[in-house]
């Protein structure tokens, strides 16, 4: 079907051309509003009414009588039917829908993705300076951040993931600071401790492994302590190399790795951010006042011009982020990406105002952004926000060991990054169709059951008389199937993983709608075998998608009974 749909869309393009030679209308097929409609609806003519000064449902009509004289359509279309001012109805010969069984079944684990494209994608996510345990913003950039990574990779891009923490400045002394008091025996509550220091049990943790001389090793570092509670630089090495550590756990934990991570130092020590800055005053785009360097960022879409150094001569938070995305595009990366949280909105334009006095050719409107806005977690019917472990928020880890991996995942993607989204626990748990991972694996997982009870060899599938599948609610599955490319593009295009769990859930939902429909198990041999060859696709499908949430796609689960539900014979 997917050959069809393409053989399809180039003969629309070319009767467009034929209606209206140069037209920058590009052939697209829309989803009817009701299945009884069509397979496709064509709008063109609505579309080219004003332009060429025309009765819309007379260019429908000239539409139809240009479509119905190209191969194509005679080949894959059994009817066009005209509808209201000007729409067309398109329904599909069964031959075209039963086409994605077999595409599907030969692609395999490859169906739906794009062919190596030599783009090259960065994307930065998580990006939690190490003062702390990785909280549910955090989990949310992760699932956000990968799945996005996952959909450029089918895409045919080469993808970066990158994760950027600063290992100095003020959260970092914070850090040392904290430790070194527990080292001292001054605790959380004590007359002695500082207001602003971090409370969680986690920093007792740190100074034991201190007073220990353990050596920590994360990903990017490895670190010994000395032991010496007067040692605070040695301190302060080892409470980052620790909390890295643990960051690398918590994220293995979650099944993701990075492949770079980029310590905000980098861009003083390397000379990065005084080249970005003398380029910014070369540009002509800054000014001093009150003994501080500040950026023209109105002229970028500010609200307000901002200080770059300050009378001190330190420089703001944002500078430090203007060098690294210097970095990002000298390191070759035109496409990159930052998951980041709503508060960070005020930032985009200062930063993407301070590239583009760079003078370097970088793109406008680089970098992209996707914010995200915060969780709520619910346990028991309240919410919960506290971590004994953090000392102040409900972090990533809590949230696996409560529920599950997968359903951190797959919840964390189900709404749209900029929602406020509620995370309950009590559903996450449930084994049954209220809660949406379960009912997409049980697909997957009921499948799997089928296919085992039928015992049959799966190599024969492609053999299989796929017009036998007349069936409505298989015609309904196939074209489900057949979305799943447009729905991957969509999604990568769109920055919204989102579209591919509600796909899953819709491609769900057509499968267990069939399946309570026909018996597949049974039947003739040519019938059962062909509808084996559609479950198979079925399942293939939901492992792909699966996949790109990085969500696994289990074989059998508690509820896995192949004969449930079936109707009678």
């Amino acid at each position: 079907m997917i050959q069809a749909k393409q053989d399809l869309l180039a003969a629309l393009g070319e009767a467009i051309q034929e209606l209206s030679p140069g037209a920058a209308l590009a052939p697209a097929f829309e989803s009817p509003k009701q299945a009884s409609h069509g397979d496709y609806a064509i709008t063109v003519a609505m579309q080219l009414a004003r332009p060429l000064k025309k009765n819309p449902r007379e260019l429908a009509e000239a539409l139809v009588a240009a479509l119905q004289r190209r191969p194509a359509f005679q080949t894959w279309v059994e009817a066009l039917e005209i509808a209201g001012p000007g729409f067309i109805n398109l329904r599909l010969k069964p031959a075209a829908k039963q086409a994605v069984v077999a595409e599907v079944l030969s692609a395999g684990p490859a169906f739906g993705d794009q062919p190596a494209n030599g783009r090259h994608v960065m994307v930065e996510f998580v990006s939690a300076n190490p003062t702390g345990p990785l909280h549910v913003g955090h989990a949310r950039q992760a699932a956000l951040g990968d799945a996005i990574c996952s959909l450029f990779q089918t895409q045919g891009a080469q993808v970066t993931r990158e994760f950027y923490y600063n290992d100095a400045g003020v959260q970092i002394a914070t850090l040392a600071n904290s430790t070194q008091m527990r080292l001292k025996g001054v605790k959380p509550g004590d007359a002695d401790w500082p207001e602003a220091a971090y409370n969680g049990d986690y920093i007792q943790d740190i100074a034991d492994a201190f007073l220990r001389k353990e050596t920590v090793k994360a990903d990017d570092r490895e670190f010994t302590a000395s032991g010496d509670v007067e040692d605070l630089e040695g301190i302060r090495q080892f409470a980052v190399a620790y909390l890295r550590h643990e960051q690398d756990l918590d994220l293995q934990a979650f099944g993701l790795k990075f492949d770079n991570y980029f310590l905000e130092s980098s861009v003083y020590a390397g000379g990065q951010l005084e080249k970005a800055v003398e380029r910014i005053v070369a540009s002509g785009k800054t000014y001093e006042d009150g003994g501080a360097l500040w950026f023209k960022s109105t002229d970028y879409g500010d609200d307000k011009d901002r200080v770059m150094r300050k009378s001190d001569g330190g420089y703001t938070y944002f500078v430090p982020d203007v060098a690294y995305h210097v970095n990002k595009f000298e390191r070759g990366y035109t496409k990159c990406i930052n998951i980041q949280g709503t508060d960070h909105h005020g930032t985009i334009a200062r930063v993407r105002g301070g590239l583009q006095a760079q003078n370097l050719g970088i793109p406008q409107g680089f970098p992209d952004y996707v914010l995200h806005k915060m969780v709520t977690v619910m346990k028991g019917g309240e919410e919960v926000k506290i971590s004994k472990r953090a000392g102040s928020y409900v972090t990533l880890r809590d949230l696996i060991d409560w529920t599950s991996r997968d359903a951190v995942r797959f919840f964390l993607i189900s709404r749209k990054a900029d929602t406020e989204f509620t995370f309950d626990v009590d559903l996450a748990l449930k084994q049954n169709d209220e809660n949406p991972v379960f009912y997409v694996q049980y697909a997957h997982a009921r499948i799997s059951s089928i296919i085992r009870n039928w015992g049959g060899d799966e190599a024969t599938l492609t053999a299989a008389d796929l017009s036998l599948l007349s069936a409505p609610t298989e015609a309904a599955l196939m074209l489900k199937l057949a979305d799943y490319p447009r729905v991957l593009s969509a999604a990568a295009e769109g920055l919204a993983p989102h579209d591919i769990a509600f796909y899953l859930r819709d491609l769900a939902a057509a499968f267990h709608s069939y399946y309570a429909a026909e018996r597949v198990l049974d039947q003739a041999p040519a019938l059962t075998q062909a509808r084996i060859a559609l479950l198979a696709a079925t399942r293939q499908v939901l492992r792909n998608a699966l996949g790109v949430l990085g969500v696994s796609a289990p074989e059998a689960m508690s509820r896995d009974i192949a004969t449930q539900d079936q109707p009678s014979a």
